[in-house]
């Protein structure tokens, strides 16, 4: 995947909701198919992200953490 098909979020220090609602507005700029990747350290996102696709039909790809620090890649819908 080639960069410009990717955004980046930096959500880190952030507490729910807001990881989700900033992706929410983020995704507004972002293309169909191309891919946002979202920074965050709250643990409550996974949960958060997982429910925010599942209402969008947005396709989350991927979450991973490593050292309290998630990364999330979240594929635009159409």
């Amino acid at each position: 995947m080639s960069d410009a098909s990717k955004t980046v979020l930096d959500a880190t220090g952030l507490r729910c909701p807001l990881p989700v609602l900033r992706a929410r507005k983020a995704m507004k700029s972002v293309e169909p198919g191309a891919v946002l990747e979202v920074l965050a350290t709250d643990p409550g996102a996974v949960a958060d992200f997982q429910a925010f696709c599942q209402t969008t039909g947005d396709e989350l790809l991927s979450w991973d953490e490593a050292d309290g620090r998630f990364t999330f890649q979240i594929r635009k819908a159409g």
